[in-house]
């Protein structure tokens, strides 16, 4: 007998805690009709991942241009790409198609959107004057953009995603997480280079650093983690789920659909200075206290593992 749309909708979750209330009401049956009719056509999740690359560059493209029907247009380009993102996710749940390269080159992808959108942006404005004054914003846009890009976006979304990752590993064990560590990947790294495989070589190399630099930002956690895979209890895995939980609403919102909104409306209404000044305010107040509470969390049941 076959599935129920709803049915195969729950299945293509990753889980009820780390869904958005968003995600789980528009992108994910949008993104599940899709997977299915590519499923029949018989189309890699991977070959999505590329498609939804390329509908990211899109719509960067369309936000350079002041006009409102330019930005419209990126709107639904970014919109698209997103449920192709989506698509690729839950073709992978449902199929079985899990690749670890599917993985990377999925947050390769919104890394390519964002960094369009940000280029878009800079470029946009370069030419334009500061709110409120006689100052053009010359190079300073670009210098807002860059801190706002990496020194706070791409660590928000990386230990966002390892959180989750973590969350899943506690709920479901590792057969449905994607958690990784540096150790592992270097020794992959390692065995590639034994076996001269440049492009594989590559690959782990980049994906063991991204491993480590989440680590190293979690030192009450894996000290949690060690100590208690040495000494498993369900008890303090209650207690973990528990705690957990209430901070996937904050991976949600460092993520996509938050930042997607903002750049929607300050696109939209001509005012895209605004996204970089939010992702460097309320994004990285958030992303602070997110940290600081997984971390406390972390160091409590560390000392009751201890006790």
């Amino acid at each position: 007998m076959e599935s129920s749309f709803k049915e195969l909708l729950q299945a293509s979750f990753k889980s009820q805690d780390t869904e958005e209330w968003l995600d789980v009401h528009f992108t994910r049956p949008i993104g599940l009709v899709f997977a299915l009719l590519w499923n029949k056509l018989n189309i890699h999740p991977n070959a999505i991942t590329i498609l939804s690359i390329f509908l990211g560059i899109g719509a960067g493209y369309m936000f350079y241009f002041t006009d409102l029907t330019h930005n419209i247009m990126g709107v639904l380009l970014l919109m698209f790409a997103n449920f192709c993102d989506s698509t690729d996710g839950q073709m992978a749940r449902l199929t079985g198609k899990k690749t670890l390269v599917g993985r990377v080159l999925d947050g390769f992808s919104g890394d390519v959107w964002f960094a369009c959108i940000y280029i878009a942006i800079s470029l946009r404005l370069m030419n334009e004057y500061m709110p409120y004054t006689d100052v053009k914003w010359g190079v300073w846009i670009w210098l807002l953009n860059i801190v706002a890009g990496l020194v706070c976006h791409s660590p928000q979304s990386s230990l966002s995603d390892y959180y989750r990752q973590i969350h899943l590993f506690f709920l479901k064990g590792k057969s449905g997480s994607e958690l990784d560590n540096y150790a592992s990947q270097r020794a992959v790294y390692e065995q590639m280079k034994r076996d001269g495989n440049l492009l594989g070589r590559i690959f782990y190399y980049n994906y063991a650093n991204y491993c480590k630099s989440q680590e190293r930002r979690t030192p009450k956690f894996q000290a949690f983690f060690k100590r208690w895979q040495e000494q498993p209890n369900e008890v303090v895995r209650q207690e973990f789920l528990t705690g957990s939980r209430p901070l996937m609403a904050y991976t949600n919102i460092l993520t996509f659909n938050t930042r997607a909104i903002v750049i929607y409306i300050t696109c939209l209404l001509n005012c895209p200075w605004a996204y970089p000044l939010f992702e460097l305010s309320v994004m990285t107040c958030l992303y602070i206290y997110m940290h600081s509470r997984h971390e406390s969390l972390c160091g409590r049941l560390t000392a009751k593992l201890a006790q």
